[in-house]
């Protein structure tokens, strides 16, 4: 299995790091590191839900069982990071 490189451009990180001052801006329990893994996180859920279901969100209904998106429900992530909640997507058949 092959991975694919994803370059970060120039431009989004310079705009990410603006406001840093310490490194706690980044590091931090409110920082920019842990804003975007919650961000990652959540992203990568929605595309999983997606892919499981067979249709974007408010899209017509596009699988055999009729199973559509219902709500999000809260999780808290434990590791290196401390503590991180999220929303992790639900569908009707759980």
């Amino acid at each position: 299995m092959t991975t694919k490189k994803h370059e970060v451009p120039q431009e989004l990180l310079t705009s990410l790091l603006a406001d840093y001052k310490k490194p706690e801006d980044l590091i931090g329990e409110n920082g920019l590191l842990k804003q975007l893994t919650k961000l990652l996180v959540e992203k990568a859920l929605q595309a999983e839900l997606t892919e499981h279901l067979g249709h974007e969100r408010h899209d017509a209904v596009a699988n055999a069982s009729g199973n559509t998106r219902n709500g999000t429900s809260k999780k808290t992530l434990k590791g290196e990071f401390g503590e991180l909640s999220i929303e992790v997507p639900r569908d009707r058949h759980g």
